[in-house]
């Protein structure tokens, strides 16, 4: 439980399922927000105050969520600039392959099948994976010249679908478990890892 810095009364509650929470209301240009859960957003900035560099990496996992292929691609392309320019640095982190240690070690393509954005989840099998060009549909294929997308070569890199989520599940077993639309990937051995 958290306690105030300066009475030392408890602030924080738990939620009906037993989850710590700060609720608070919020008024700002936004408008009033009533019982907002504040601990997600202050755990999150404490992290990055103490890991500053995994910032752009927050970044990108949220534009996975979003489904904002524009915006993943311009972080992409940053990244890539700013490698190239570092020359051998080590202090970047590389955010096609970013586990998430706030959000269950969930990778972007693990966000991208949560929240059901096919669109991202080709780009990142486009991006970050070894699968073979012939297996990309057609309209991707022709997404990607469009956006002027271009393949790096993946050898010594980790392989997306072999990573695994806080549950080890890899992105082909979450879309196992949640069906629907991702039952076509699973059949077309899109999302299977490599042997």
């Amino acid at each position: 439980m958290i306690q105030c810095p300066n009475c030392l009364r408890e602030v924080s509650s738990r939620s009906p399922t037993g989850i710590e929470q700060l609720l608070c209301n919020l008024n700002n240009e936004g408008g009033l927000q009533e019982a907002l859960d504040i601990l997600p957003i202050l755990k999150e900035e404490s992290y990055l105050k103490a890991f500053p560099e995994e910032r752009r990496c927050r970044a990108f996992l949220e534009f996975c969520e979003e489904g904002d292929v524009g915006a993943i691609l311009g972080l992409v392309n940053d990244c890539d600039n700013e490698a190239s320019d570092e020359q051998g640095s080590t202090t970047s982190i590389d955010a096609l392959r970013y586990q998430d240690p706030m959000g269950s070690m969930s990778t972007g393509l693990h966000v991208a099948i949560s929240s059901g954005h096919d669109e991202v989840a080709w780009l990142l099998l486009l991006l970050a994976s070894t699968l073979e060009p012939e297996r990309f549909p057609p309209d991707v294929v022709q997404a990607a010249e469009t956006l002027r997308v271009t393949r790096e070569n993946q050898t010594g890199k980790t392989e997306i679908r072999l990573l695994e989520d806080s549950k080890s599940r890899t992105a082909e077993g979450l879309a196992k478990e949640l069906g629907g639309k991702w039952e076509a990937w699973v059949d077309a051995g899109w999302l299977q890892p490599p042997i």
